[in-house]
């Protein structure tokens, strides 16, 4: 597959900083049908020592870092995991908070009985944080500003959700209204920032939402 519209926002020797178009896989799936993805657009395309980092979720956008070499890949992979990156999203949430902003502490797990959705468990979820804030309001939504601290699977989804405000266009954990208000999950990557392994420069990369 072509790279068509993966736009990439910056590029040297050791890193890679992409904008994931949404409904593009990050990895490969596991199904036959499900091979298409940015790691391997990217590894055909004039990149193929490029090395996933982290991921995003098949409908969500936005930036992704990916390093060129072994030694990036360990020290990228040892930033997310220490926590010493820092994430922002932005998103459209049905409803209007109370709030202008708050914080979301709750223990998430997998669910297998409603696969692929995760579901807060107080007793064997794993802890999850977000912090969130109102952009604008308009209407039957608003756009929040969503920095998760942790990085579970569906977390800002799931956060946002048991909360009374799920994410417009989801279709995993919408309600039959907010699904209906946008023809995509508006849930995009917007801010990512990390140390350079190389030069140690702190760098910060910004990539507005599409909706």
């Amino acid at each position: 597959m072509p790279l068509s519209n993966i736009h990439i926002i910056h590029q040297d020797a050791a890193v890679l900083v992409v904008n994931k178009p949404t409904l593009l896989l990050s990895v490969p799936g596991r199904a036959d049908d499900n091979k298409d993805c940015l790691i391997t657009r990217l590894q055909e395309n004039g990149y193929p020592e490029a090395r996933i980092v982290h991921r995003l979720d098949w409908e969500t956008s936005g930036i992704i870092l990916l390093a060129r070499d072994a030694d990036t890949h360990r020290e990228l992979s040892r930033q997310f995991h220490d926590r010493e990156t820092e994430k922002a999203y932005t998103a459209l949430a049905w409803g209007q908070p109370d709030l202008d902003s708050g914080s979301i502490d709750l223990p998430l797990r997998y669910d297998p009985p409603t696969k692929p959705r995760h579901v807060v468990d107080h007793e064997f979820g794993k802890h999850a944080l977000t912090f969130w804030k109102v952009q604008e309001r308009c209407g039957d939504w608003c756009r929040v500003e969503l920095t998760p601290i942790t990085g579970r699977s569906h977390q800002l989804r799931v956060h946002m959700l048991s909360i009374g405000h799920p994410l417009l266009g989801d279709g995993l954990y919408a309600h039959e209204q907010a699904l209906a208000a946008w023809p995509r999950l508006c849930l995009h990557a917007s801010m990512l920032s990390f140390t350079h392994p190389q030069s140690g420069e702190r760098l910060r990369f910004e990539c507005p939402a599409p909706f």
